[in-house]
């Protein structure tokens, strides 16, 4: 397990759920990992020893993606510590959820600013490094690899959380037109969209019996994600396992965007 030995990895809001599971998995395939955190601190230590423990390197570094200042602080930081970057996992992202005739601007705000934003501001700078430095052979043969984490919410709509799924629909396309932009510098720009994975985020949906039974009902393959199945679909796409892949996005949804509620209707 050494797909990304000598390389630098960025996860944004890694203290938890999905970005505290690819940190650790990016740590077990011999990546440098800069665990980003905004403000439990706590908990992104805990990632670093984790990662630690188990033989790799990490540092814990506080920014708000949704601040460009603290965003340029990140990546110089993450220079100083390890001299350059060579994967950004966008991940940070939050909901604020309303029926969309109470939603505030504040909160359509707020979500956009995180999700969408802070995606935006953390992929400009990291691909500033890769085409600075460029190709360093012994590491990848790709110049740097963007991986955002958008959601199914990319394509299927979500009343009540009109923002949430706003900001989704447009990091798709944010993701495709960097690609497009980015290609010929040999930076790889991916998404993957999770489905229902067990986080602290959605816990109500999934903590009890009755509850993850109607979450199944969405679900074809018959169980709720873990924030490792989104992990391992990440470490595959930061290596050169996954070199011709640009531009697209990984569903990791147990088949949710199967539109399960056709079965029969067809």
């Amino acid at each position: 397990m050494s797909r990304l030995t000598g390389q630098t990895a960025i996860v944004t809001g890694a203290s938890s759920g999905i970005g505290r599971g690819i940190a650790l998995q990016m740590g077990k395939e011999g990546a440098q990992v800069v665990v980003n955190f905004n403000s439990n601190e706590k908990s992104a230590q805990e990632v670093v020893d984790e990662i630690r423990a188990g033989g790799g390197t990490a540092v814990a570094v506080k920014a708000d993606v949704s601040k460009e200042p603290e965003v340029i602080g990140m990546f110089e930081q993450t220079f100083r510590e390890f001299g350059t970057v060579d994967i950004l996992i966008n991940n940070s992202g939050m909901q604020k959820d309303a029926a969309f005739l109470e939603m505030s601007l504040a909160d359509w705000q707020r979500v956009i600013d995180v999700n969408l934003t802070g995606q935006f501001l953390c992929a400009r700078e990291a691909a500033k490094e890769f085409i600075r430095r460029g190709v360093v052979p012994e590491r990848s043969v790709a110049a740097g690899k963007i991986i955002c984490i958008s959601s199914v919410h990319e394509v299927i709509p979500w009343a009540g959380h009109v923002n949430y799924a706003a900001s989704k629909g447009g990091i798709m396309l944010m993701m495709k037109s960097i690609a497009q932009e980015l290609a010929p510098h040999k930076v790889r720009v991916n998404s993957i969209a999770p489905g229902a994975i067990k986080t602290p985020i959605n816990r109500e949906a999934w903590e009890d019996k009755a509850s993850e039974k109607k979450l199944l009902e969405l679900i074809p393959y018959g169980r709720v994600g873990v924030p490792e199945d989104v992990a391992k679909a990440a470490v595959w796409l930061a290596s050169d396992d996954s070199d011709y892949v640009h531009g697209t996005t990984l569903f990791v949804d147990g088949g949710m965007t199967l539109y399960p509620g056709f079965e029969d209707n067809g």
